[in-house]
């Protein structure tokens, strides 16, 4: 991956640098053979921008319990209440949402994008059981917190096998 120029010096070509730094395996597997066996390193794939598929952005989020509750945290900072739709079913919390950027009409040249405008979605299946019918949502300060009341466990039961 790495490359020498003329001063010994360590040099990482752009595509390979953003590879390397995103972990884009599939991108770092693209192979070109007559280049791969000319200087030993595979080229990067610089097609990204033909594929059509696009995929909802993904929800960075925070589980955890208390004594009483179960809790989760997400990061939603200039998402409205109405661009929000969570729900639960089968013990799966599902958090999906629309971040909007505002028109950029009269937008000429990026310098550097990085934040993500668009949809974005989460399922996160719950780790503890949760009464379905007792939980609260709130969106605050840019923070959506739901939190949900665990179901009790009864203590451990002996099962006598016959």
């Amino acid at each position: 991956m790495a490359r020498r120029n003329r001063d010994d010096d360590l040099l990482l070509e752009e595509d390979e640098l953003t590879a390397a730094f995103l972990g884009d395996d599939d991108a770092a597997t693209a192979t070109d053979d007559d280049q791969t066996q000319q200087d030993g390193v595979a080229p990067v794939a610089d097609n990204w921008e033909e594929d059509d598929t696009i995929l909802p952005g993904q929800l960075a989020v925070d589980v955890y319990e208390t004594r009483e509750k179960l809790m989760v945290k997400a990061r939603t900072a200039g998402v409205n209440k109405s661009d929000l739709d969570v729900s639960i079913a089968d013990n799966t919390l599902s958090i999906h949402g629309t971040l909007s950027a505002g028109t950029d009409d009269d937008v000429e040249n990026y310098f550097v994008q990085e934040c993500y405008w668009g949809e974005f979605s989460r399922s996160i299946a719950l780790p503890v059981p949760v009464k379905e019918e007792d939980i609260e949502a709130v969106l605050k300060d840019g923070v959506l917190t739901i939190s949900f009341t665990k179901v009790k466990q009864d203590t451990v039961k002996k099962i006598q096998v016959i």
